[in-house]
């Protein structure tokens, strides 16, 4: 399965990356959301991991242009944020996005959502 992985951070898109690919995933990496429109309508992964906080263009607004798309509105979203209050979970699924997890991510939690909404 190919994810995408939308982080601006390096230390967690390098600490995600190598936990994810260990457990068999196939990892691109985009840097902002601009990268990731681009990255998704030219070759749609199986699932996004979408930071919300991000240059150039946020997580939501990213998010936002993904679902509205026809070509990309099924590719399953979770959002990745810091921000951690229910507002927050709410604000990113009235974007679009599909899941919500917290960082610091808990690999055991976010493999069960990645899981969740993967096809068989």
């Amino acid at each position: 399965m190919k994810l995408l992985l939308v982080e601006d951070n390096e230390m967690n898109r390098d600490l995600l990356t190598r936990r994810l690919e260990r457990r068999g995933f196939e990892l691109d990496v985009a840097f902002d959301g601009r990268e990731a429109l681009d990255k998704v309508r030219s070759a749609p992964p199986d699932l996004i991991l979408m930071d919300m906080s991000l240059p150039e263009m946020d997580g939501w607004e990213a998010t936002r242009a993904l679902k509205s798309d026809d070509a990309t509105s099924g590719v399953p979203i979770i959002a990745l944020t810091a921000h951690a209050m229910e507002a927050d979970r709410d604000r990113a699924l009235e974007a679009g996005c599909d899941e919500f997890e917290t960082k610091p991510v808990e690999l055991p939690r976010l493999l069960d959502k990645i899981n969740k909404l993967l096809p068989e």
